[in-house]
């Protein structure tokens, strides 16, 4: 039995999006997850980009409270200190109402569970993205299943945005000020003295 709900399908207990993406997919969301208040959107943040901000400020139409987390990954060789990704997040998405920011180590289904989050936000960019983050998602929903994973596509303008390009663009000399909030085009020209 299909039900149309605001704009969304109701289809065997899912909820399907009227959007798709580049034709290649409709995101399927189970009923429960709506009645979720609070998701964890994790990542390394380096740097922030208007992409991830998109992405946050589609997760807090779904929940009523978004923990931006930043990974320490000692592994990773960041440009900024995790004080700075830190920093920047608070400049930028820290100003956001209902979203906080905090860092966190280990397993990110340990990490939802002390936060009392039931969901976990993933940006998908590309069809590429999404092979890793489905095999990510399987993985913590085996290591807990009450927290559901969730893919939001960025606006079709940040599909191609990715902090490692960002990154790049800074490091060679180019302007960045339309992929990144302002505070962090500065902190970008500072690492690379320009």
């Amino acid at each position: 039995m299909t039900n149309e709900v605001g704009g969304f399908f109701v289809i065997q207990g899912f909820l399907l999006s009227r959007h798709c993406f580049q034709s290649a997919f409709h995101f399927l969301i189970p009923l429960r997850i709506l009645q979720m208040r609070r998701a964890i959107y994790p990542g390394s943040f380096d740097p922030v980009t208007n992409g991830h901000l998109d992405v946050i400020g589609r997760a807090l139409k779904l929940f009523d409270e978004v923990i931006v987390a930043v990974a320490r990954n000692d592994e990773k060789q960041a440009l900024f200190s995790l004080e700075e990704r830190l920093n920047l997040l608070r400049e930028t998405a820290g100003k956001i109402d209902n979203v906080r920011i905090a860092e966190f180590k280990g397993l990110l289904v340990e990490f939802a569970r002390t936060k009392g989050a039931g969901a976990v936000i993933r940006g998908l960019r590309a069809i590429s993205d999404f092979e890793f983050e489905f095999q990510m998602a399987l993985m913590n929903r085996k290591l807990e299943a009450g927290v559901e994973t969730i893919f939001l596509m960025p606006k079709e303008e940040y599909t191609y945005l990715s902090s490692r390009i960002v990154k790049e663009i800074a490091r060679l000399g180019g302007d960045v000020s339309n992929f990144v909030p302002a505070c962090v085009a500065k902190a970008l020209s500072r690492k690379f003295d320009r």
